[in-house]
């Protein structure tokens, strides 16, 4: 697409009372406006998926709490918190900080 000459934009831009931008500079925006958007999706599943993880490991330490409470011993010793660790923990890079 050409660019606009500078008698074109500003007959334009006065007619219609909007700002006008050059095919590039639509592009630079939108680009930006795109990763940022992917950053923010990006984030927000990673927390969703930290989210769960954490949930999954509460539910491993309860069914433990629960087996000591009804039968007074561990499933096996330190073993469901060696369970709930290793949910939490499962991709270390994406643990939250």
């Amino acid at each position: 697409m050409s660019e606009m000459s500078d008698l074109q934009r500003r007959l334009m831009g006065q007619a219609n009372a909007i700002n006008l931008f050059t095919q590039e500079e639509f592009d630079t925006a939108l680009n930006t406006a795109k990763a940022e958007i992917m950053a923010m999706a990006i984030e927000a599943s990673r927390t969703a998926v930290m989210m769960e993880r954490e949930a999954c490991a509460k539910i491993a330490e309860e069914i433990e709490r629960e087996r000591w409470e009804n039968e007074g011993h561990p499933l096996i010793p330190d073993f469901t918190s060696h369970i709930a660790d290793k949910i939490r923990n499962r991709i270390p890079s994406q643990v939250l900080q």
